[in-house]
């Protein structure tokens, strides 16, 4: 089997009045990240893990900005579609880590939540997704508490 690991990273802003959504669980908040879509950029990074192991474009390239179809979009809906390019490829998940950076809200009471969110989308087991989250310590932007931000590494292989 030939093994291939792609990594990838993504950061919004938080604002008031926007839905806060991660690893495709909402959040009862008065602010969520700004965006195109819903700014989930838990699954943004793994989207762009999963592209970048299969040497594919980023997640802009397969769903830009500047399209009004995406305008407020599921992310778990695009890495279902992104699962689907790399599955066309010849490719399967063997397994998904990732870290969320944020002063607030708290995320780990709901990390069960999000990795079982995850895994309906990408058709792997909890156990085979990693995810952590961590604050930054009140440094920048995302100590301050103005962003979230996610890395996420993929592991792929095709027999």
């Amino acid at each position: 089997m030939k093994y291939r690991i792609g990594h990838g990273y993504d950061i919004h802003r938080l604002v008031p009045g926007r839905p806060l959504v991660l690893g495709g669980v909402r959040f009862a908040t008065d602010y969520g990240l700004d965006g195109h879509s819903d700014a989930d950029c838990l699954t943004h990074a793994i989207c762009d893990a999963l592209l970048g192991a299969a040497a594919l474009p980023d997640i802009g390239h397969f769903f830009p900005n500047t399209d009004p179809a995406y305008k407020n979009a599921d992310s778990q809906v695009l890495l279902q579609r992104v699962v689907a390019e790399i599955t066309k490829l010849g490719f399967n998940i063997a397994n998904i880590d990732a870290s969320l950076i944020a002063e607030k809200p708290k995320i780990a009471p709901r990390l069960a939540e999000m990795k079982a969110a995850l895994a309906r989308s990408t058709g792997l087991l909890p156990d085979e997704i990693g995810l952590k989250a961590t604050t930054n310590e009140g440094v920048g932007d995302l100590g301050r508490g103005l962003a979230i931000a996610a890395h996420a590494v993929a592991l792929i292989y095709r027999s």
